[in-house]
């Protein structure tokens, strides 16, 4: 018998003559598919292969047809490489063929790493809907804003009504709260029709507490080691090699079933892989394949900072093209609210490193990190500002507040209004997290609905948590953190788009950003500039771009108004024959500011209070045109 031609090594694919199903389960003896549904239920015994696979045809099902896999004729499960659940993980899994979807974006070329900007969001409170559908329908609204690239949250299936998504126990199976699958291939297919590409959030480093049906399958899935998050997966023990094959094998569905641009790997220092090629190297190596002509933009979290993420496969690493900088954030974040307690501890907020993240990205780059007792990050030279991911805000640092509290409640409008210059103008790629760019008035809160024993489990894991932040640490404070799994938690969290209007200055000075970093000829290219800096007092500080014959003097004060009198540093002196004029300011009235003085640079240099200038040369006696 001739052998069939699948898309994917495991799970239920449609074919000619049937449904073809395959799953790994190791120490079976007997492996059957029984169908749902229908009018006695059917049951198909799958033949056993080497290695602990079974698989087989069931000629009696058919796209939509639901199932579980009965295991040595006791209980039976839903199967580990579902494509969809349509009751959740406790129910059984349901066949869907990928190919009833009709794509429209055959001349999508994909992503480059240069040129973004980032926007984070969560489906289920993107919109007050939280459809794959409702989130489509905004998609023109972010392309006119200026975004270049959605990245989204997980979408793997979780059980309960509402989660942030990195509990997620269906890896293959896009949740039934946002839609069905060919919901998010329709968003998707939007997205590329306007120009914008999706990355998709994957979590591979554990799976949630409750739903995970994998150890009835076989316990060669785990390691012998714990993380944060409990038993690690197992990509270098006895039996791995179908473990590893199974996130493989994830990692490419979405770019080939889903045409995702992208991924986004949660937690990478919290995998665990002592294997001559790192289970990230080999991920990468096949969704890089499987995307033949396609651009991918792949992108690592990594607490550590460690130099492999960017390393490529063949020499030890794992082959991403960027990573988040957490170090931006926690800087820009005690600089803009004075906080100074747990992680923000190992930072002072100061000119000089918002100097150093723009030439180099990591601040700690090998140093000793107090906090954590151990040396942490790794150089960065070699490597383009655009492989770094800056944000002043993003899902975890919002949640990791104890009442999911916003920056923009934390700090004043005109010193957030110069960070976020500051952000969008240095040469590593920003991203904002939904509703950041309007101050959205809804918190992001910590949500997960799981079952009550867990539900309690998790609300006190994360009070222990929060207790590394001293001010919260005390119980008048606790008993008012929102607990996780009720509904209020999440419905609290979900944005009102109407606040676009609203709050339409603070829109307005996104807009504007984004189209400064798009259109102007230095910022556009910031990656390939040579930058210098100089500390011009205890909040103020200057960033100068060189780009060929181009550019620009950057001028930001996170303080009160300085006068510069002497001014004996050369970055502020203008290029022979030239003098500066202001292109850009973060006090403008339309953005919500006070207005911008007039330059004056022969009485003294000012700088405005709680504000980001840009200047450009323009030669003497003319005008910027």
């Amino acid at each position: 018998m001739a052998a069939v031609q699948r898309r994917m090594p495991i799970g239920a694919e449609v074919v000619p003559d049937g449904v073809n199903f395959r799953v790994w389960a190791p120490g079976h003896m007997e492996v059957e598919v029984v169908l749902e549904g229908t009018p006695a239920p059917q049951a198909t015994v799958l033949a056993p292969e080497e290695s602990g696979y079974f698989s087989g045809t069931c000629r009696e099902a058919s796209a939509g047809s639901r199932y579980r896999y009965c295991l040595d004729g006791g209980e039976c499960f839903p199967d580990p490489a579902s494509r969809f659940q349509p009751e959740g993980p406790h129910g059984p899994s349901q066949v869907i063929d990928p190919n009833d979807f009709a794509w429209s974006d055959q001349e999508w070329p994909g992503v480059e790493r240069e040129g973004h900007v980032i926007y984070e969001l969560h489906l289920g409170t993107f919109t007050m809907e939280g459809t794959w559908h409702a989130a489509e329908e905004q998609l023109p609204a972010l392309k006119e804003l200026g975004i270049t690239l959605v990245e989204v949250m997980p979408v793997a299936d979780f059980p309960g009504r509402f989660g942030w998504g990195y509990d997620g126990v269906n890896h293959f199976a896009p949740t039934r709260l946002y839609g069905r699958p060919d919901d998010m291939r329709r968003f998707v297919d939007r997205a590329h029709s306007l120009g914008l590409g999706v990355l998709l959030d994957v979590v591979y480093n554990h799976f949630g507490p409750e739903g995970n049906y994998l150890a009835r399958y076989s316990d060669f899935y785990y390691g012998d080691k714990e993380s944060d998050w409990g038993k690690v997966m197992n990509f270098d023990g006895r039996q791995c090699g179908p473990v590893r094959e199974f996130f493989m094998a994830n990692a490419a569905y979405w770019i080939d079933e889903f045409h995702i641009d992208g991924l986004r790997f949660d937690a990478t220092h919290a995998i665990i892989d002592t294997s001559e090629i790192h289970i990230l190297g080999d991920i990468t190596s096949r969704v890089r394949e499987r995307a033949g002509k396609r651009r991918l933009l792949l992108v690592a979290e990594n607490e550590n900072q460690d130099f492999r993420c960017l390393q490529p496969r063949e020499r030890g690493g794992f082959g991403m093209d960027g990573v988040w900088n957490d170090d931006f954030h926690h800087t820009a974040h005690v600089a803009l609210t004075g906080y100074h307690d747990a992680y923000y501890s190992e930072y002072y907020g100061s000119p000089q490193e918002m100097i150093s993240c723009a030439k180099w990205s990591y601040l700690y780059q090998g140093q000793f990190y107090f906090w954590q007792g151990k040396r942490r990050g790794s150089p960065t030279m070699g490597h383009s500002p655009s492989c770094y991911i800056n944000y002043i805000q993003n899902h975890d640092q919002i949640g990791n507040s104890a009442w999911g509290i916003r920056i923009d409640r934390l700090t004043n409008p005109a010193g957030l209004r110069a960070m976020a210059a500051l952000m969008f103008l240095l040469p590593q790629t920003p991203m904002i997290f939904q509703g950041q760019e309007f101050s959205a008035s809804s918190p992001f809160l910590y949500f997960a609905d799981l079952n009550p024993e867990i539900s309690q489990q998790v609300h006190t894991g994360r009070i222990e948590f929060l207790k590394q932040f001293t001010n919260i640490d005390s119980p008048e404070v606790i008993d008012t953190i929102d607990k996780p799994y009720e509904l209020e938690t999440f419905q609290q969290s979900r944005l009102d788009l109407r606040e676009r209007e609203r709050h339409g200055k603070v829109y307005a000075l996104y807009r504007d950003l984004i189209r400064l970093r798009r259109e102007d000829p230095v910022f556009s290219r910031g990656y390939a500039c040579h930058i210098e800096g100089a500390v011009l007092g205890r909040a103020g500080f200057l960033l100068r771009y060189f780009l060929e014959d181009e550019q620009r003097l950057v001028l930001v004060n996170l303080g009160r108004e300085q006068h510069l009198v002497p001014i004996p540093e050369p970055m502020l002196a203008p290029p022979l024959g030239s003098s500066w004029e202001i292109l850009w300011s973060s006090e403008k009235i339309e953005f919500g500011g006070s207005g911008t003085p007039k330059l004056d640079t022969e009485k003294f240099w000012r700088l405005q209070g709680y504000a980001t200038l840009v200047l450009i040369p323009v030669p003497e006696g003319g005008n910027q045109s």
